[in-house]
């Protein structure tokens, strides 16, 4: 019984410096969408050819490939939870507004000229608000079972919103 005590404890020594490491953004998004990748999140766009379907348009339970750039080397990976419309989502993931922070339903917002998500802005908790930085990114890498058609949820007060501006006319 000793030995099994000790060898425990010793066990525990072992694993608690790796569970103390801050959360990165590549084993919360493989947790969270079910896409068994691995390796630096801005690889995961050219390991996903042939396995997953891939694509432009945002789905729930998608992941979104950033690319690697000078502010983040490594690239990110963020999972949809839902798609609000087709130029924002809210967005599940980890280690974005600070090591290892964990953020759910986090704002995305494309600001590509062609709709395509290729460039995007995402919330930034320290400032409350949409980061200054615009992000390039790949597209969306479609989970097993994600929603097969994007459908932005309609709400009434999106519907009163268009309501209140259907005969709007800008002046030039």
């Amino acid at each position: 019984m000793k030995l099994l005590t000790t060898l425990a404890a010793l066990a525990m020594m072992i694993v608690t410096p790796a569970m103390a490491s801050p959360l990165q953004c590549v084993p919360y998004a493989r947790a969270q969408s079910g896409i068994d990748l691995y390796g630096n999140a801005a690889t995961w766009w050219s390991q996903s050819q042939g396995l997953y379907a891939r694509g432009q348009t945002p789905r729930a339970g998608s992941v979104l490939v950033f690319k690697a750039t000078g502010a983040m080397p490594v690239g990110h990976v963020a999972v949809v939870r839902k798609v609000v419309d087709d130029r924002h989502v809210m967005l599940d993931h980890a280690n974005w507004s600070r090591p290892g922070m964990i953020e759910t339903s986090a704002l995305a917002e494309d600001v590509s000229a062609g709709g395509d998500w290729s460039s995007v802005r995402v919330w930034y908790a320290p400032t409350r608000s949409l980061g200054l930085r615009v992000s390039p990114a790949f597209g969306f890498i479609y989970a097993p079972g994600s929603a097969s058609v994007a459908t932005p949820a309609v709400t009434q007060a999106t519907r009163d919103f268009e309501a209140a501006f259907a005969d709007f006319t800008p002046r030039n």
